[in-house]
């Protein structure tokens, strides 16, 4: 029997500590918390991902009543992205959240284990890690790729 662990690490810092593309990325996904179409869960998420060529592309979660039919602000963003510049990796994404009171979210949120998988695809389609910034209330997660929040992800054969 071997034995064996699975570690990631996450640099917490403020906001306004950020580098200034990665904060201009954050400002993007929190505008987008304000576009998002969340009338079940009222959990609204907004989505930036930084493309190789500089462009910021931008996506929000959209709720359906036949759930599962909406999609997360993550994977609305990447879909967006790729397939409007299908030749660009993806270099950084940031997501946001509001709660039901309006109010940014303490903690960073995460994404979902669909939008985890989702991202990886893009990350070994690049074969280029992705940054991950998690943005709560007073602090931020930054984290040096998809696959640090997905350690034993399913892949290709």
């Amino acid at each position: 029997m071997k034995e064996f662990e699975i570690t990631t690490k996450i640099i917490e810092m403020r906001e306004d500590e950020l580098p200034a593309e990665l904060y201009q990325l954050v400002q993007a996904a929190k505008g987008m918390t304000h576009k998002s179409y969340a009338p079940y869960s009222h959990f609204h998420v907004g989505a930036a991902i930084l493309l190789s060529n500089g462009e910021i592309v931008t996506g929000a979660n959209q709720e359906n009543v036949a759930y599962p039919s909406g999609t997360c602000a993550e994977r609305s963003a990447c879909y967006y992205a790729n397939a409007n510049n299908p030749d660009e990796r993806f270099v950084a994404i940031a997501i946001a959240a509001r709660d039901a009171s309006g109010e940014y979210v303490i903690d960073p949120v995460s994404p979902c284990g669909a939008c985890r998988q989702a991202l990886l695809e893009y990350e070994n389609k690049a074969k280029q890690p992705i940054r991950v910034i998690l943005v709560g209330r007073e602090k931020v997660y930054l984290i040096d790729s998809i696959r640090s929040l997905l350690p034993l992800a399913f892949s290709e054969f």
